[in-house]
């Protein structure tokens, strides 16, 4: 398959947001992960664990982690490295469920680069969530799972992973507590600084 295939991380545990799952969290009448899919375009799998049916309105496949344990958002990026390397894809794109304002051209760009891993970076800052990956990198990236490794920017920089500068206003401001919502929900409706990045 050559086009372009999104994978939307939703495994987090939402625990700064007392709970709950804030990938569903309401933002404008809608989900918060449905502006993530509407904004990556390509989305093509959701990744996350517990029941999936919370999911079935999205009406795409979810992936649960294949590592046991909750081994953060890596082992998301192996369960969408391994669904689309069954499928003969070759590289993703993914995007965190809680980052709704991002550019709807950034999966187009990252996934433009030659790199086998190339991640978005703004303001000096990295943002390794929103990334490419080479699906051929799965069995790298389950041994690294299996030593223990977590951090997403230590693995990607052993892979020579290129950054993506993203120019905009805090393009990829991200939901962790319940005020962070309140801020989405108020720059969603033009009420504060910071309008979504077109």
């Amino acid at each position: 398959m050559t086009e372009p295939t999104g994978i939307v991380l939703a495994g987090g545990q939402s625990r700064r947001m007392g709970g709950g799952d804030k990938a569903l969290a309401d933002l404008g009448g809608q989900p918060m992960i449905a502006h993530v899919i509407a904004r990556l375009g390509c989305a093509r799998a959701i990744s996350a664990n517990g029941d999936p049916a919370r999911f079935a309105p999205f009406r795409l496949p979810v992936l649960p982690d294949s590592v046991a344990g909750w081994q953060g958002p890596l082992a998301g990026v192996l369960a969408g490295m391994d669904w689309a390397a069954a499928r003969g894809i070759a590289r993703i794109v993914t995007a965190p469920a809680d980052s709704p304002f991002f550019p709807r051209t950034l999966a187009a760009r990252l996934l433009a680069t030659p790199a086998r891993v190339a991640l978005a970076c703004h303001d000096g800052r990295d943002h390794p969530a929103f990334a490419a990956w080479d699906t051929g990198l799965a069995e790298d990236l389950r041994a690294a799972l299996g030593r223990g490794e977590r951090r997403m920017i230590d693995w990607m920089q052993a892979q020579g992973a290129l950054r993506v500068a993203v120019p905009g206003d805090d393009p990829f401001f991200n939901v962790n507590t319940p005020a962070d919502l309140d801020r989405a929900r108020l720059r969603l409706a033009g009420q504060s600084p910071g309008a979504p990045v077109l």
